[in-house]
């Protein structure tokens, strides 16, 4: 996604709670204890992936976005599929997404990242698809334009 900003990776943490569940100073019950939530959003909202889960080594990973904001009100702590991020993504401010990895046959569960959605990331571009470069799309586009292209001068 073009306006994908702030991105936080925890594949370092990741990697060392699994030296930790390999090495057996932390059990398999600790990890593996995703919310009956977390599955069903998995199920229902979930992006398959190719890889294996590093647990139980039989099942792939299923992702799940979950959506955070002030302009989404009700709809926060949503998932939502990486489709319906990029709409939002064009359609409001600014939103965090939390992406989760969940194994549906062992319930491992980990946050893989985090990162900022939103018309604020378009640098040259309103979100909307309107060229603010030009002084007839500033004006068509309405003062919310005009006040950002004056404010860069």
């Amino acid at each position: 996604m073009r306006s994908q900003r702030q991105v936080v990776d925890y594949s370092l943490q990741k990697r060392a709670l699994l030296r930790e569940v390999h090495s057996g100073r932390v059990g398999t019950y600790e990890v593996c204890d995703a919310s009956p939530y977390l599955k069903n959003a998995a199920r229902f909202h979930g992006e398959p992936t190719e890889t294996l889960c590093p647990v139980c080594r039989r099942e792939n990973l299923t992702h799940v976005n979950y959506i955070y904001g002030d302009e989404l009100k009700q709809s926060a702590g949503q998932a939502r599929t990486r489709a319906e991020l990029s709409v939002l993504a064009m359609t409001l401010r600014e939103f965090q997404v939390y992406v989760v990895e969940v194994c549906r046959g062992c319930d491992w569960n980990h946050l893989v990242e985090q990162f900022l959605l939103g018309r604020d990331g378009v640098s040259g571009d309103d979100g909307l698809g309107v060229d603010t470069g030009s002084a007839a799309a500033a004006a068509a586009a309405g003062p919310a334009v005009r006040r950002r292209r004056e404010a860069r001068r």
